[in-house]
């Protein structure tokens, strides 16, 4: 039955995950798809290699979803309950759910590992392709697009009502840079032919600046470029513009178009690759340091231990050298240090791509895992959470959801951030967020199998209060039907010894002194009289709610809540008050936390004292202490 209502479930959540996923990813390329003329096929199937790659993505969050939602309507429909008094424990009755749920992690790991990667490069091929195609919309405002060959555009602004480019400049390259060609408009519009095969480059007012070829001025070399100035110019660019699918050895280096094998195998390349280059950046660096005049290693090293003896004075020697030498020997030492800066620039390009290159692989070859186990995690905290809310539906468990979601994202993003760029370990970084949620499941998991109140706001409540040192007030009500009535007499001399006592203890314990930290923290001794004379005020005050007097009554509902334990200890075990006592602040804390509430007490035992007046004067003054006044009433 549960299997049953979870396979339901998660069809329905999945498909919706799905569809919430691939809506996020087409909005990010939304400029890519709109406007290009795409054909139905085409579409579909970028869709269908975009519902393949999110589908590992989607599972987790379908599992969450599916389980809060199965759980609580268990719970909400009494079913939860009626299973657990039937002698089946939370984890007995979870347990076909985790072998569906370990068999949907093995599902994801397939998918990730066979169809993930090929839906990737499918993706990335027809991105690339539909970038592509029909470039006039996809010239960027403010750099240079060199989306259409042999040619670099920049527009200032473009109007994209009308389609019109404005502060246009283009540099146009045939066969090589001699003779480029360089283009200024005060405005354009570039349009596609009919056939597809061309665009139309339509410029006004503007100029072109051309080099001239040494064969086209008849070997004059005294004209090196032409210049025209123009109205209006059409130019005709040679530039296919139907859809033509690109080629997918591109994503060679992508390590999410790679299976688990791939991966391993172009790790064990990239590391045999770089390494060489890296034996090699060494032996270059080493020979540089050795070659001195040409000579050989075993000789320029004598010849460094001879020079590295004796002590030059470059300041002096520089000085002695004439205006013209000294010019030449900084010129030289420039050269040189700019040549060194040059070439470790370039060797840092090359080693820190290999890292790059590196860090990827090992990332995705981790993250095939941790998606996978995500699916097991996120169960373990959607089915207790679902046991412990008890709220079936769309409403309490899409919301939990979604927040658990967005944790898992937060942490899994900024551990792949960091990761990527090598700040943290990519171990580290790629199973942050798993660290994070997994004793966060089996807390929850263990706090439902318990039928602990993880989600009980008075509980929370109530400890933030005591925390704070805040108490609700007293509530004492008439009772309709009275089956004993109080014994006055009795009552009034309790209150009357217990005025006696509350003195006597306030005069005793000088509540109103700082207390010794030595005796609360190290060696605490226990004191109880709070606690007798607490038990023996609420004996007498219940007995007395039985009354039929309004004044009395009102009277009980003025007697303050004691802390019984607050003005002793910060905590009952004494090496937590030792750790608290050390740690600095904290001691602090609960230091004054504690003076607060000795002060308080001395207050509330002078309002017991006071009520307790109160009332036996009441008792007096009404004759309720009298033999004639003691009736029962059914």
């Amino acid at each position: 039955m549960i299997v049953k209502q979870f396979a339901l479930l998660f069809v329905g959540t999945f498909f919706i995950s799905l569809f919430v996923l691939m809506m996020q990813f087409v909005w990010q390329y939304v400029d890519t798809l709109i406007g290009k003329g795409l054909t139905l096929d085409i579409m579909g199937q970028f869709f269908w290699y975009m519902a393949l790659m999110m589908v590992p993505q989607a599972l987790p969050l379908a599992i969450l979803l599916s389980s809060l939602i199965a759980f609580g309507n268990l719970g909400e429909n009494s079913e939860l309950t009626a299973i657990k008094a039937s002698g089946i424990s939370l984890m007995q009755t979870l347990r076909p759910l985790i072998i569906v749920s370990v068999l949907i992690a093995f599902a994801s790991f397939y998918f990730q590992n066979n169809v993930g990667p090929h839906s990737k490069s499918k993706i990335g091929q027809l991105l690339i392709s539909m970038k592509q195609k029909s470039p006039e919309l996809e010239i960027p405002e403010g750099i240079f697009y060199d989306g259409i060959p042999q040619c670099n555009i920049y527009v200032q602004r473009k109007d994209m009502e009308t389609g019109m480019l404005y502060g246009i400049m283009i540099y146009k390259m045939t066969d090589s840079y001699e003779d480029a060609a360089i283009i200024l408009a005060d405005s354009g519009m570039l349009q596609s032919t009919a056939e597809k095969k061309h665009l139309l480059l339509n410029l006004y007012s503007g100029e072109w600046f051309e080099n001239m070829r040494s064969s086209d001025m008849g070997g004059n070399a005294h004209v090196p470029y032409r210049r025209e100035t123009f109205w209006k110019k059409t130019i005709v660019l040679d530039f296919d513009g139907d859809f033509n699918l690109a080629d997918a050895n591109v994503f060679g280096q992508n390590a999410q178009s790679k299976s688990l094998n791939q991966i391993f195998v172009d790790i064990d390349s990239l590391n045999h690759y770089y390494d060489s280059i890296g034996r090699r950046f060494f032996d270059d660096a080493r020979m540089y340091s050795y070659a001195i005049q040409g000579l050989s290693k075993a000789d320029s090293l004598r010849t460094i231990q001879d020079l590295s003896r004796r002590t030059f004075k470059y300041d002096t020697i520089y000085a002695h050298m004439t205006p013209d030498k000294q010019r030449t020997a900084v010129n030289n030492a420039l050269s040189k240090v700019n040549q060194q800066m040059s070439d470790l620039d370039f060797k840092s390009m090359m080693t820190s791509d290999g890292d790059y290159y590196l860090r990827q692989h090992k990332m995705e070859a981790i993250n095939k895992f941790t998606l996978a186990f995500s699916c097991i995690i996120f169960f373990f905290i959607g089915a207790p959470l679902g046991a412990i809310i008890r709220k079936g539906g769309l409403g309490v468990p899409i919301i939990v959801a979604v927040i658990v979601y967005i944790i898992f994202y937060i942490f899994d993003n900024t551990g792949y951030r960091m990761a990527r760029q090598g700040t943290w370990a990519i171990w580290f970084g790629k199973g942050l967020a798993t660290a994070v949620l997994a004793p966060t499941a089996a807390f929850i998991t263990y706090k439902a199998n318990n039928d602990s109140a993880v989600f009980n706001l008075d509980s929370y409540v109530n400890l933030g209060m005591r925390l704070l040192g805040m108490r609700r007030k007293r509530s004492v009500m008439g009772k309709e039907v009275i089956i004993h009535d109080p014994d006055y007499l009795k009552d009034k001399e309790e209150l009357t010894r217990l005025s006696e006592e509350v003195t006597a203890y306030s005069h005793e314990h000088r509540l109103k002194s700082p207390p010794n930290f030595i005796n609360v923290f190290f060696k605490y001794q226990p004191d109880h009289e709070v606690e007798r004379i607490s038990e023996e005020l609420e004996s007498v005050i219940d007995d007395l709610s039985n009354t039929r007097d309004s004044i009395i009554i009102t009277l009980l509902g003025r007697y303050p809540i004691v802390s019984e334990k607050a003005h002793t200890r910060p905590f009952e075990r004494r090496w937590l008050n030792i750790i608290s006592a050390i740690l600095i602040p904290l001691g602090l804390f609960l230091y004054f936390r504690m003076w607060r509430f000795r002060l308080r007490l001395l207050t509330d035992l002078r309002n017991i004292k006071k009520v307790n007046s109160q009332i036996v004067n009441r008792i007096t003054e009404a004759g309720l202490d009298s033999p004639a006044s003691d009736t029962n009433t059914l």
